[in-house]
């Protein structure tokens, strides 16, 4: 249970960092920190579940698993816009409209999956 208080914490305060992020002009850095909300947020229901969670493939497991249990497809498209956040810390290549967009889904993304906790 302590983990899973961790990852939410962590989640929240990852959010709240790639808003700094973008503010500042850092536009990898904000995505990385979107990305990372995303991922510790299903991390959190990995844990609470006892469901390994150390790959990507782990993490993309656990939102299908969140769509079927919910039919909520959004997740799907919420958690693909994280992966593309992820892989701009990489590439820099998202203009800042798309990484302030990616923010907000990722806002969308965290409570949804919070609220399934």
């Amino acid at each position: 249970m302590q983990q899973v208080t961790e990852y939410r914490q962590r989640s929240k305060a990852f959010l709240e960092k790639a808003g700094e992020e973008l503010a500042a002009g850092d536009l990898e850095q904000a995505s990385e920190k979107a990305w990372g909300a995303a991922a510790l947020i299903v991390k959190a229901v990995a844990d609470r579940r006892g469901i390994p969670h150390t790959s990507h493939n782990g993490l993309w497991d656990v939102v299908g698993d969140l769509v079927v249990e919910t039919g909520d497809d959004e997740l799907h498209a919420l958690f693909g816009y994280a992966n593309s956040l992820h892989q701009n810390f990489y590439e820099d290549r998202m203009p800042v409209g798309a990484v302030d967009f990616g923010i907000i889904c990722m806002e969308r993304f965290v409570e949804k999956v919070e609220g399934l906790l």
